[in-house]
């Protein structure tokens, strides 16, 4: 230690950082003191620490969880305002994806067509080949479509039909900012085995209410609207009840695909 070195309390004061901020810090790895008086077990900090102290407040300031910070904090400027600049990309990303729900939620009332464009059917049971990943709904898209690809492979390869029907069924409610199981499996017939992380299992006979999704409702955020249409022409009958998780099916009846709950019908 030299006479230049701070005390806690003065570094904290000049990078702009709370006692509480600083023992946090400290504790995490992220901004060590320089030396600690194993006699007293006062920290000091170097004058030359307080360039990524000041920094490190900085990216706190912006929400960044500390692993995060840690990381940043150790790039060149350069690599740190690319990263920065992608990871605000994809923050904007994020609340146009929040705002168009909003927007779906609020609009969801005045789609009177869509529950009326709600029917019944029974469905057979069904042996499909899957895969059942935990996602969020921004990794939706690249799961079903490598998903999809993986499945209908290992089917061509054990000299099946691979044109059946996929359906993708959702365990949980997925949003860009929570994940959930999914699942999306291929109709198939014949003898085949599992593979790596693709398993087999038979969809059981049900009941099922349906909507096929009209053209432009296919994607977020309208597609919730063919959701809340369903539900909310469920809740109208209380002779039907819900048995199930939600799931697609493409193709659809007529369209792209259909979206459809198991349910019972007294």
């Amino acid at each position: 230690m030299t006479r230049e070195h701070l005390l806690a309390g003065q570094f904290g004061a000049a990078a702009r950082l709370s006692p509480k901020a600083l023992r946090l810090y400290a504790e995490q790895g992220l901004l060590p003191p320089a030396w600690v008086d194993p006699a007293t077990g006062y920290r000091y900090y170097s004058p030359d620490q307080l360039p990524r102290a000041r920094l490190v407040a900085r990216l706190r300031r912006l929400g960044l969880p500390l692993a995060r910070i840690a990381v940043l904090a150790d790039l060149s400027p350069q690599d740190r305002a690319l990263e920065l600049r992608g990871w605000l990309h994809a923050q904007r990303s994020l609340l146009d994806d929040r705002a168009a729900v909003v927007e779906a939620v609020q609009g969801s009332s005045a789609d009177t067509g869509l529950a009326e464009a709600v029917a019944v059917r029974e469905v057979p049971a069904v042996k499909v080949l899957g895969r059942r990943h935990r996602i969020d709904s921004t990794a939706l898209p690249g799961f079903t479509a490598a998903a999809d690809r993986d499945v209908r492979a290992h089917l061509r390869a054990s000299g099946l039909p691979a044109d059946g029907r996929r359906y993708t069924f959702f365990e949980d409610l997925i949003t860009p900012d929570s994940d959930g199981y999914v699942e999306v499996a291929v109709a198939c017939a014949g003898s085949v085995e599992p593979i790596g992380d693709l398993h087999i299992r038979l969809v059981p006979a049900h009941t099922a209410v349906y909507l096929p999704v009209p053209p432009g409702y296919e994607d977020l955020p309208l597609v919730l609207r063919v959701y809340d249409a369903i539900e909310a022409w469920t809740d109208a009958r209380p002779g039907v009840v819900g048995t199930g998780h939600p799931y697609e099916i493409c193709p659809g009846t007529g369209t792209r695909f259909d979206v459809a709950y198991p349910v019972t019908v007294h």
